[in-house]
C-alpha cells in the first residue's frame, strides 16, 4: 500500500511520546504568552501592524513574484538598506524566511571541493543548509573554536565555519570573536545566523555580531530573520556587496521562490524604525530574561542562564515536558516544550521566552504557574 510506511513512523512516535500537533489560536488568546519569539513585543504594536496595512494597501496581497521578476518593490530595497546600515554591513537581502535565508546563504557559500565546519547546536535550517550544500561538512562540538581550528586546519580549499550566535534551545551565545579568530588563521569564512541575537543584543539591539565586533566585517556573513525581534515575517542575508550579488545570482532559495510579502516587508521596516527610535527595548528583553532566570532558579528549577532573550527549563522526559507545558496551558501560561529530536543532548525542556512588554507582576505569574505544575 502506498505510504505505509507512515503508520509504522507514526506509532514509534507515539510510544516516545513525540507526537506533534498544531494547535490554533484565537486572536484574543487569554494565555500570558511566554512561547512567541516576540521577543520585543511589536508583532502587535499600532505602528507595526499599521506599516503591513499600509504596505498591502500599496503594493497589494502579494509581491506576485520572484524577487528577479515582479517580486522586488521600493519596499523591499528600502527595507534591505536600512537593515544593512542598522545591522553595521555593507548590503542585505531580504528572503521570504528565515529558513529560506540560512539555505542560501550555506549552499552558496559552502560550493563543491570546500569545506563547511558545523556547529552540533546549529539549527535546523543550517543543517539542512549543509546537506544540501555540495561542499563537504564537518560537525564539530558545540561553541568550541578549538575544535573548528583543528577542522579548518585539515582542509587547504575554500572553507566556511557556520554558527547560530545565539542557540535556539538554551539560549547560549556563541563564542563569535573566537569562532572569527580560528577562521581567519585559515582564509576561512565566518557564517554566523543571528536570528535570536537581532533586537537583543549589541548596541540598541543591533545584534550579536555588532556586540563582537564583527559587523561590516570582509569574512563575515550574516543571516537573520524579521520573525522574531521585528514582529514580522522573512529572512536577510547581511555582508560584503560581492556577496550578496553572488546569492542575488546563485541562490536557489532567492531565484527561484515567491518575493516577501509586501505587508511582511512593511511591518519588519516599521519594527525596525521603532527600534532605532527605542533602544532600551533591547535591554529590557535581556533583563526579564535574567529575572526569569533567577526567579526560577531560586524555585529550584534546573534553569539555563540566559545569554539573550531564551530561559531553558529541564524536564525529567519527553512525556513530562509535554504534560507540564500543557499544565501550564490550562493554568493560564503558554510555554515551548522542545524534545527530541529538536534538542540535540536528548534533554527535553520547557523552552521560555522573555519579551520586553512584560511586567514584573507577569513574570512573578510566570514562575509561580511554572513551579506550581512541575512533574
Amino acid at each position: 500500500m502506498a505510504f505505509g510506511w507512515i503508520e509504522e513512523q507514526a506509532e514509534a512516535r507515539r510510544r516516545a511520546g513525540l507526537v506533534r500537533t498544531l494547535r490554533p489560536r484565537p486572536a484574543d488568546s487569554p494565555l500570558l504568552d511566554l512561547a512567541s519569539n516576540d521577543y520585543l513585543g511589536l508583532a502587535h504594536h499600532p505602528e507595526v501592524t499599521e506599516g503591513a496595512a499600509r504596505a498591502a494597501r500599496t503594493w497589494g496581497g502579494g509581491s506576485t513574484g520572484s524577487r528577479l521578476v515582479t517580486g522586488t518593490t521600493q519596499l523591499h530595497t528600502e527595507l534591505e538598506r536600512e537593515l544593512a546600515d542598522f545591522c553595521g554591513f555593507e548590503a542585505a537581502l531580504v528572503f521570504s524566511s528565515g529558513y529560506a535565508a540560512n539555505l542560501a546563504a550555506v549552499t552558496t557559500l559552502g560550493p563543491h571541493g570546500s569545506l563547511i565546519v558545523s556547529d552540533a547546536g546549529n539549527h535546523a535550517s543550517l543543517i539542512d543548509g549543509c546537506r544540501l550544500a555540495r561542499g563537504e561538512t564537518q560537525v564539530v562540538g558545540h561553541a568550541d573554536p578549538e575544535a573548528v581550528r583543528k577542522a579548518l586546519a585539515t582542509h587547504g580549499g575554500a572553507a566556511i565555519s557556520v554558527s547560530d550566535t545565539v542557540f535556539s534551545v538554551d539560549g547560549d551565545r556563541a563564542p563569535l570573536a573566537a569562532l572569527a579568530a580560528a577562521c581567519r588563521e585559515h582564509g576561512a569564512g565566518l557564517v554566523v545566523d543571528d536570528a535570536h541575537g537581532l533586537g537583543v543584543l549589541g548596541d540598541g539591539g543591533r545584534g550579536a555580531p555588532s556586540a563582537a565586533g564583527l559587523a561590516g566585517a570582509p569574512d563575515v556573513v550574516v543571516t537573520a530573520t524579521l520573525s522574531k525581534s521585528l514582529g514580522s515575517q522573512g529572512g536577510v542575508v547581511l555582508g560584503p556587496a560581492r556577496v550578496i550579488d553572488h546569492l542575488v545570482n546563485a541562490a536557489r532559495t532567492f531565484i527561484f521562490d515567491t518575493g516577501l510579502a509586501p505587508a511582511a516587508a512593511g511591518a519588519a521596516l516599521a519594527a525596525l524604525r521603532l527600534l532605532r527610535r527605542e533602544p532600551e527595548r533591547a535591554a529590557r528583553a535581556r533583563e526579564v530574561a535574567a529575572s526569569l532566570h533567577a526567579r526560577l532558579t531560586a524555585a529550584g528549577l534546573e534553569a539555563v542562564r540566559p545569554d539573550a532573550a531564551v530561559v531553558s527549563v529541564r524536564a525529567p522526559s519527553p512525556e513530562q515536558a509535554v504534560r507540564w507545558a500543557a499544565d501550564c496551558r490550562t493554568a493560564g501560561l503558554a510555554v515551548g516544550c522542545f524534545r527530541p529530536p529538536s534538542v540535540p543532548d536528548g534533554v527535553s525542556r520547557l523552552r521560555l521566552t522573555a519579551r520586553a512588554d512584560l511586567t514584573g507582576t507577569e513574570i512573578e505569574r510566570a514562575v509561580r504557574v511554572i513551579g506550581e505544575t512541575r512533574p
